[in-house]
Formats: structure tokens, sequence, C-alpha cells
């Protein structure tokens, strides 16, 4: 692939279809909510793993050449000079992203655990006669008890993602994550996208315009049974709001934001501090990585 490639993965419901829609404004990217590279990567390290009889007819050597090629094979078409394809499960693959592509970053969006959880309750309860597919029965979606729990298991849609964004921040190839920040992206966008383009080595793009940023993918969420779950607002803002989770399921998965603390890491890290507890989201105010104060917010 004689393009340059990078890949945006995180936590769900913590801004990646947002940074896709904005980086999909400058004409030299392509980037999107989602795409298949994952599971066919996956499905690919499957057929070849050790012991099987695919593996017995190839050589070592043969396998990331194969992968790389599935790449170039999906990309083919696109005329994008910078690719960012998307995937929960890349955090979970940094060592064989390093490999496959040494020079490329991996951006992860996370956001506290009790407001994703929020955010995806919401979803669920302004849908009453369409049961999502993120649950496998009744007794799961029976209550927001039970619906928060499955989601937390660790194959669960946010349990995860958060152990694979875990792993990865501890890993050997913490270097090419840049840990990025839900609350101070819709603060302030502009900040938080120019840190970005400095840490994937591309020139800013003065075409952006963070009122006009509309994205949907209704056949997407409708398959899944979960309106809204990749609607973006045309103005990036946040709303602040109150949770609609009862209280003692909202400190329940308070404190699990391992990434503010980067003292055993190598990561890097965009990140706001948390100003209060369930009635309002963090103030946008602190960024390790680079300073990116609230006080330049595009708009709350």
């Amino acid at each position: 692939m004689d393009r340059t490639i990078h890949f945006i993965s995180g936590l769900p419901r913590s801004g990646s279809t947002l940074l896709g829609a904005l980086l999909r404004q400058n004409p030299r990217f392509q980037a999107s909510m989602s795409s298949p590279m994952g599971a066919l990567t996956g499905s690919m390290l499957h057929t070849m793993a050790p012991g099987g009889e695919t593996d017995m007819l190839m050589e070592e050597s043969q396998k990331p050449r194969l992968l790389r090629g599935l790449f170039d094979a999906f990309y083919a078409d696109s005329p994008a000079e910078v690719i960012f394809d998307t995937n929960r499960g890349w955090t979970a693959r940094l060592p064989l992203l390093r490999d496959l592509f040494p020079e490329a970053k991996v951006i992860a969006c996370v956001r506290d655990l009790p407001w994703i959880m929020d955010s995806l309750e919401r979803l669920i309860r302004r849908a009453p006669y369409q049961p999502t597919r993120l649950f496998g029965g009744p007794g799961q979606r029976a209550t927001v008890y039970t619906r928060v729990e499955t989601l937390a298991q660790a194959n669960g849609l946010v349990g995860y993602a958060w152990s694979a964004l875990k792993e990865a921040f501890y890993g050997e190839q913490a270097d090419s994550l840049l840990v990025v920040d839900y609350t101070l992206l819709a603060r302030a966008p502009e900040k938080v996208l120019g840190l970005i383009y400095d840490f994937i080595g591309e020139p800013w793009y003065d075409g952006h315009d963070f009122d006009a940023v509309a994205f949907d993918a209704p056949e997407f969420d409708a398959m899944l049974g979960l309106d809204g779950l990749h609607r973006v607002r045309p103005k990036v803002a946040l709303q602040d709001r109150q949770t609609i989770l009862p209280p003692d399921l909202f400190r329940k998965y308070q404190g699990m934001d391992f990434w503010r603390d980067v003292s055993g890491s190598h990561a890097n890290v965009i990140q706001a501090t948390r100003a209060g507890g369930p009635a309002a989201e963090e103030s946008a105010e602190k960024a390790p990585f680079r300073e990116a104060g609230a006080d330049d917010a595009a708009g709350s």
C-alpha cells in the first residue's frame, strides 16, 4: 500500500464516529464509522493459525504479506492519501499492527464508563418496541441493571472495548497510541483535531467546518435495533445533562478511567479533568499530550 494508514479504536459512544466525520472533511483523508477489516483480519489469522491445514501449506513470511494484501485490496479503489480504518478490536492487535504498518498510529476515543452506559441506555429506551441485538435474550435486557451488566461483561460491547484498550495502553507498542477524551473533543474540536494532526504528522487542513459535521448510518443502526447509534449532530458541542442511571449503578462504574494516570504507560493522552459527579459530564481543562484548555472550546 503506497498510501498512509492509521487506525481509530477505543470505547463505544466516545466520539469515534464524530472523529471520523471530522477527518473525512479533509479531501486527502478517508475515514468512516467502522470497517470490516477487523473481522476479516481476525478470520484470516484464525485460518492461518498453527496446527491447521492452511498453516502447514504456507511459510511464516507469507502471512504478513497476505494480511497487507487484504488492506491493499479493500482500499484499492480509494483515492485518499491517508486511510483511517475504524474498529473496536484494533487496540487488542497493536503488536500485529506495528509489524504490518510500522509507522501507523492508533487513535482511541474514550469517555468515562458511567456516561457510556448512560448514552447507550438512552438509545435503548427511545425504542421500546424494538429489542436491540446487543442482548442475547429477555434476561439480559430485562432491567437497566441487567442491561448495563451485560454491556460491561468481558465479551460485551463496552467490556471488550475497555479491556482491549487497557491492553494497548500498558503494552509495548503504547507509544503509537493516542487516547482522546470525548468531552474535550466535543468542547474544543479544533484544538483537539490539531493535536491529532500533529500526532500523525500531517499538515493542518483549513477547510474543517465544526458547524457542519452531520453523519448518520440508519440502515446499519436499524440492523442492530438501535436507532441513532452512529448519528452525529451538525454542530460539534457538548450537551450537559443529568444521568438517567440509578445513582448506585452510576457509581459502580466510576473510577475505571485508567487512562488518566499515564505513569505506567508510554501512551499519549488528550484528556479532560473531572468536575462533579453524575449531574454533569467533565469539564474540558487539561491535555497531558499537549495543552488545550476549555477557554478555547468551540461550543458547549
